[in-house]
């Protein structure tokens, strides 16, 4: 007896002590992000930008999509704001972080299909800005490919930066595990960018669960108006997702006095991407909840963004679909889906037109958003 309780002890000490290794590893190598860190922004063929003049493929994409890499007062633009699933979340996917079963939700082939979909249904909406959210660079549950690689070689000739929002060296949950995670969002602008910075969101997760949690962020872009002291100021937006409500009250409420202050500045600003959030100056009531152990997405209070700030989406289409089950093999007609994905512009933006796009679902869980503006 005292021989078995003694081994019973060794083993579990040998498993508390490899949970202190293990953990101890991630707190070595945690993703700790700085306030406000300045990106690189890449030019056509992968380049470093200094002076986008100097580029061959820069001037022959701008000619191709604006006729310049400058943009003027008066003039518009179209803007495309997707989150794509990091390459895997098509319509055969379910997620066990929405009440389904799958943790690897798409075999390798799968993932590039689902890029190469995505790819060439922006390039069909052909923006001048595009927003893109959950870019895997090198991650596990996308079997490494590099995502954010694929869409600069795609889209040659755009300025694009990137910021991550999720790293870690494991994500060591459930079983199999997700494993290693580094992905973000990306910004493509065929406009001349000055510069893009990442700026730290509020994190809701404490020690040890955030070593393996996501570092939300805005990605904020500064693209010059030519003739005018005025910056068009793009910020990309992802907030937070599976949390009990107060990160995303708090990212809102970060996002909102940024929006402001450029405003109040006279620039021109356009946030878009995925607030995990509806606005609460939009009805959508032709989305209700299903059923009560769904993921529900928050509320803002579209009110805290001010009179010059206008919170916008489109329901005519929903924006995301629930994770619960596949959606390619669904017979049913009470689907789970959901209006979380939108811009916020200022008041010297006029909006010529909205769109949530109805691709279907088929290369992520999320439809594109096309916004076409024109600057006052």
């Amino acid at each position: 007896m005292k021989k078995a309780m003694k081994i019973i002890l060794i083993v579990l000490a040998v498993i508390v002590a490899l949970v202190l290794i293990f953990v101890g590893v991630l707190t070595v190598t945690e993703y700790r992000p700085e306030d406000v860190e300045t990106l690189e922004v890449r030019g056509g063929s992968g380049q470093t930008s200094g002076n986008p003049n100097t580029s061959a493929d820069n001037e022959a994409s701008s000619e191709d999509n604006n006729g310049t890499n400058e943009i003027h007062q008066g003039d518009s633009l179209t803007v495309l704001t997707w989150n794509t699933g990091y390459g895997a979340l098509g319509d055969n996917a379910d997620f066990f972080m929405d009440g389904g079963e799958m943790v690897k939700t798409a075999d390798k082939d799968r993932v590039l299909a689902n890029v190469t979909g995505i790819t060439d249904t922006i390039k069909d909406i052909d923006p001048d800005i595009i927003m893109l959210q959950e870019v895997d660079e090198n991650s596990t549950r996308s079997y490494g490919i590099n995502e954010r690689e694929s869409y600069e070689e795609a889209f040659a000739g755009y300025y694009t930066s990137f910021a991550y929002n999720y790293k870690t060296l494991m994500v060591p949950y459930p079983l199999p595990p997700i494993g290693k995670v580094a992905s973000g969002i990306m910004t493509l602008s065929a406009y001349s960018v000055d510069s893009a910075v990442r700026i730290k969101l509020p994190c809701p997760f404490s020690y040890p669960v955030r070593l393996c949690n996501l570092k939300r962020c805005l990605l904020v872009s500064r693209i010059p108006v030519a003739g005018s002291d005025k910056e068009l100021v793009i910020v990309n937006v992802h907030l937070e997702a599976y949390d009990s409500g107060e990160g995303k009250e708090a990212q809102t409420k970060m996002l909102a006095e940024l929006l402001k202050k450029e405003q109040e500045a006279g620039n021109y600003v356009i946030a878009g991407g995925d607030f995990n959030q509806a606005f609460s100056n939009v009805d959508i009531s032709d989305y209700p909840l299903q059923r009560d152990d769904l993921w529900a997405p928050g509320l803002i209070d579209t009110e805290a963004f001010g009179e010059h700030l206008s919170c916008l989406t489109d329901p005519a289409n929903p924006t995301c679909r629930s994770l619960d089950q596949p959606l390619d093999t669904y017979e049913g007609s009470d689907f789970q889906y959901y209006v979380i994905d939108g811009f916020i512009v200022s008041d010297n933006v006029t909006v010529e037109s909205l769109e949530t796009l109805n691709e279907g679902f088929k290369n992520t869980d999320h439809n594109p958003l096309k916004l076409v503006v024109k600057l006052d």
